[in-house]
């Protein structure tokens, strides 16, 4: 289902399902960071759906917009949840499927981002609005693996719908090919009840 033009990087909050027939493959990105070959599977085989809850600036305590992802698949079983703070601090995390990973998060205007994989094709309301910049990258101290990922998120026209996509440009010392360039779509299902 197309997103409706007033669901923007301003005003995030919804429910997204992962479109796997449009979006590229993550399964060697999962592979270097170290996640089992089941845990993978399980990945691959079920659907994916997002729980976007958006605080904005305005709304927030501390004038800091915020995004809170809770990810499901689907049977309800439960996968991971993101806490982005978009004021570019590190942070540290710790989860069940990544282990413990480093990073940070800012809405940035298209400008700013260097890497033409992650900066072109996005909606014009992406454009004016800025995009959702998430840099994550492995505590190699502790979970012997070394990786970085650049997520770029927004809305595209794919298809002929308006879809909330996430780019993802993925490198790893294990792999000398260059980096993995992905793009994820997601269908929008709804309001976030």
């Amino acid at each position: 289902m197309s997103a409706p033009l007033e669901v923007t990087t301003k005003n995030l909050a919804g429910v997204f399902l992962h479109n796997k027939s449009l979006s590229g493959a993550t399964d060697e990105i999962l592979k270097l960071q170290g996640v089992s070959w089941i845990k993978r599977k399980a990945i691959a085989t079920f659907n994916l759906t997002l729980y976007i809850t958006h605080t904005p600036p305005a709304a927030a305590d501390d004038g800091v917009e915020r995004i809170h992802v809770d990810q499901k698949l689907s049977g309800g079983i439960p996968g991971t949840a993101e806490h982005h703070v978009l004021d570019w601090e590190e942070r540290r995390e710790t989860d069940d499927i990544f282990g413990v990973t480093v990073g940070k998060a800012r809405r940035v205007k298209l400008d700013e981002v260097e890497d033409e994989f992650l900066r072109s094709g996005w909606t014009q309301d992406t454009v004016e609005d800025g995009v959702i910049e998430v840099v994550a990258w492995s505590d190699t101290a502790v979970t012997g693996k070394e990786w970085r990922a650049e997520q770029i998120s927004g809305f595209e026209q794919k298809n002929g719908a308006r879809r909330y996509c996430t780019r993802i440009k993925f490198t790893s010392s294990e792999r000398s090919k260059g980096p993995i360039l992905v793009h994820m779509y997601y269908d929008y299902q709804g309001p976030n009840k």
